[in-house]
């Protein structure tokens, strides 16, 4: 079977990224100072052990700016996690997510209808990037015309992620990146500011006014977390869709026989999602850091050490995954790790989820006999999916 990426040019160095599973499920890289893990039951623990395995990476770069942590959900661990993360959840209950599903559906075939008639387009900024922005943008509050400077931000923002962890650089060199991140997110997050300042004078019935007003332990969130909690949900929050819609077409237009009965019974799309996520996981690589002396799998590993967990790598482990490398609608259980697992399981995935499934549908819907005819990855150490994606319509 051809190795799916390489199909369509996946840089070599991308591979081992994105999939290829090393030898051991741990090692330790000493020439960046950091652990590569790999193993699915070894990620697993570390991801359902908060109080060993913390997510606040940001303290062993004493040079970071406290924003970076203030309100950052991806660093919290603990009571304050849990009391914020309560407070953002209600935005993405299952009946909040349920009632947005006509929304979804009439948003694609809108953004499908400028394409209509093409005989080849780019799916990226037809649908996969706009759909997602234009939905989490409405849930904030913001006005969805701005998702074209959104997306300007977030180029610039990823543009820092492409950084090879376990091959060429060390944690000195994760420092700079995150610093430099946080320098580009600035203009983000001073727009962001503005919204949350106005919504202190003029209130509304969106989630940056829950925020605003919200209290934990009596005391209002300040600037600084509101900012952070919508700039987290505006960035993962689409980001994750955005791959997923591609990386899910990638996988249909590849595994041409299951496509096939997909297209001929839609009750299987879910499974195909999920088995895309497990192919091509969105977010491919997470960070923790050792709150103590702990076991992972086999090998001991000190207090603040940082680890680089290869999510991609994981989901292919063979021993979890039978067949690893091949694309099964009967996969069940399928106990991939695409959106994390314990508390800091994505806040976002139901969501994620129903925007796959109704775009995915209406995609195939009106577009029956579409085919890949030229996908660009993102060239990043932290991202598996495609910056562009050219489809033929087929009809």
């Amino acid at each position: 079977m051809t190795v799916l990426g390489a199909k369509w040019g996946m840089p070599e160095s991308l591979f081992w990224l994105h999939g290829r599973r090393p030898e051991q499920p741990v090692e330790f890289a000493e020439k960046q100072g950091l652990w590569n893990v790999y193993g699915h039951p070894e990620m697993a623990a570390i991801f359902q052990d908060s109080a060993t395995f913390g997510a606040n990476t940001a303290r062993l770069f004493s040079e970071l700016p406290q924003e970076f942590s203030d309100g950052n959900l991806g660093q919290m661990d603990g009571a304050e996690h849990r009391t914020l993360r309560n407070l953002v959840s209600q935005a993405f209950t299952p009946k909040v997510v349920a009632g947005l599903e006509a929304r979804i559906g009439q948003i694609t075939h809108d953004l499908l209808d400028q394409v209509d008639g093409r005989e080849s387009f780019d799916l990226v900024p037809a649908l996969a990037y706009p759909l997602p922005v234009i939905v989490i943008a409405e849930l904030l509050g913001v006005p969805a015309s701005d998702r074209d400077q959104f997306k300007e931000w977030v180029d610039r923002i990823f543009e820092v992620t492409n950084i090879d962890f376990s091959l060429n650089e060390g944690k000195e060199k994760v420092g700079v990146s995150i610093d430099q991140a946080m320098e580009r997110q600035q203009p983000l997050r001073d727009y962001l500011l503005e919204h949350a300042n106005e919504r202190r004078v003029r209130p509304r019935e969106d989630l940056i006014t829950k925020l605003v007003l919200a209290e934990v332990d009596g005391a209002r969130l300040s600037d600084a977390e509101v900012v952070s909690f919508a700039n987290l949900l505006l960035l993962a929050g689409h980001v994750t869709t955005t791959m997923l819609l591609g990386n899910t077409t990638l996988c249909l237009d590849h595994f041409s026989k299951q496509a096939a009965m997909v297209r001929a019974d839609r009750t299987l799309m879910p499974t195909a999602i999920e088995e895309s996520l497990r192919m091509l996981t969105p977010f491919a690589t997470q960070a923790r850091v050792t709150e103590s002396e702990a076991m992972v799998g086999d090998t001991l590993i000190p207090k603040d050490q940082l680890l680089m967990i290869s999510v991609s790598a994981a989901n292919r482990d063979s021993r979890t995954f039978a067949e690893p490398d091949e694309f099964r609608l009967d996969r069940y259980p399928n106990p991939h790790l695409a959106f994390g697992r314990g508390v800091h399981f994505c806040i976002g995935a139901p969501l994620a989820r129903l925007e796959g499934r109704v775009a995915m549908n209406i995609l195939l819907d009106r577009f029956p006999r579409m085919s890949v005819e030229r996908p660009e990855f993102i060239q990043s150490a932290m991202m598996c999916g495609v910056g562009s994606l050219t489809v033929r319509s087929g009809g």
